[in-house]
């Protein structure tokens, strides 16, 4: 069966939930719905397309529903002519990829960068990424996945990329039911290590089994950003990952970074950048778990001229919001304390349940504790491939600040 000709229900909203969905936000959770109306009276199969009507009846937008998520409903049209269907799914594709033709080079052997950023455009529940002509795509979405087919001839129709890898976020598998498979899904399987450049720096991505879809394509332009403040620095890259900070900061001019990392194939990456970048003479790598590095690092009185904190996401839920701003604060207090007089502290949060005036206050608790005086200088986020729906304040979820530490 077509997914254009899957079965449609229709789902009501409680009494007085209909106003977020009015205003274009795509995320349905079960509490907001009243019920669902299907011609056999059954509850509807996830991919079904459902048409979202107030409690009055009247029309909100079009979507698709997973009975095994928390978000029942994913919403994709606020016009009532045009439902969920390949075609829509494509347009909104092609918008996505033509919006980074104006800023990359799609067809550049080395280009690296986000094509498709779920919520951001107006797709939610999928994230394609681009590296050196091949594409990793992750469906974070059951009920989009049953459009998968159509959704990869679209890519490979505007992208015409060497292979197409499909990738499974942690947790999704759990989170939405879905029932996937890594691997190849079109064209060749893409070498391991590919390279790609950025500002002036190359980097080797693992595709099949790098963290997230191979690199942190995110945190791009935040590392030049903090590559500014290091020049003659003693860098620390905490959670160094592949060492795309530290790398950029000896490459504008640092004296020397210790980048560590608690996983063998992160530093073996690292190492491999490093290498490539031909700085590996003024980095040092230790594999240890960054909690007892900086431990260790304060007990033998170690001390650096910048500290770079880039821990992964630490909530994946509201319910752990509170234990991630402890787990923030916890590192950055540590990372204080191995801070010269006047460093500066590059921090960073990508959990998107962490608003940015938690983690201000996380680091204002952190400077009444170590009795440290903390400028914040620069706030920054997402690059421009990885677009804010401003409809979906969710779908902003980097925080980087570089701040002086007095």
């Amino acid at each position: 069966m077509s997914t254009d000709s899957l079965p449609t229900a229709r789902a009501v909203l409680k009494p007085r939930r209909a106003m977020p969905f009015f205003g274009r936000h795509p995320w349905v959770f079960e509490s907001a719905i009243a019920g669902v109306e299907t011609d056999d009276g059954q509850e509807p199969p996830a991919g079904t397309r459902i048409e979202l009507v107030s409690a009055d009846g009247e029309f909100v937008a079009h979507g698709l529903w997973n009975p095994h998520s928390i978000i029942r409903i994913r919403l994709y049209s606020w016009e009532q002519s045009a439902p969920v269907s390949g075609e829509l799914l494509a347009h909104r594709i092609t918008q996505a990829v033509n919006l980074r033709a104006t800023q990359f080079d799609l067809s550049a052997p080395e280009t690296g960068c986000r094509l498709v950023f779920s919520e951001g455009d107006g797709l939610s529940g999928l994230i394609v990424d681009c590296y050196g002509g091949y594409l990793v795509v992750q469906f974070t979405s059951l009920a989009l996945y049953q459009y998968r087919e159509q959704i990869l001839a679209a890519l490979q129709s505007l992208v015409q990329p060497k292979g197409v890898w499909l990738r499974t976020e942690k947790g999704m598998r759990e989170a939405e039911g879905l029932d996937s498979t890594d691997g190849l899904a079109a064209g060749e399987a893409p070498p391991r290590p590919l390279m790609i450049a950025e500002h002036g720096a190359r980097y080797a991505v693992d595709i099949q089994e790098g963290q997230k879809t191979g690199c942190y394509l995110d945190q791009r332009d935040n590392r030049v950003a903090a590559a500014r403040f290091a020049k003659d620095a003693d860098v620390l890259d905490a959670f160094c990952f592949s060492g795309g900070f530290g790398i950029t900061a000896l490459k504008h001019g640092a004296k020397s970074v210790t980048a560590v990392d608690s996983s063998a194939a992160a530093i073996e990456l690292a190492q491999t950048n490093a290498t490539a970048n031909e700085v590996g003479d003024r980095i040092e790598f230790r594999r240890n778990d960054v909690r007892s590095e900086l431990e260790q690092m304060i007990e033998s009185g170690r001390q650096f001229d910048m500290v770079i904190l880039d821990p992964p996401k630490l909530a994946r839920t509201r319910n752990g919001v509170s234990r991630a701003l402890k787990g923030y604060q916890r590192f950055n207090q540590l990372g204080v304390r191995v801070l010269r007089p006047g460093g500066i502290l590059v921090t960073c949060s990508c959990s998107g349940h962490v608003g940015r005036a938690d983690f201000v206050s996380m680091l204002a608790e952190v400077s009444r504790v170590t009795r440290r005086d903390i400028q914040i200088l620069e706030q920054h986020g997402h690059p421009a491939d990885h677009p804010i729906a401003a409809c979906c304040p969710e779908s902003e979820y980097l925080k980087t600040y570089i701040c002086r530490v007095m």
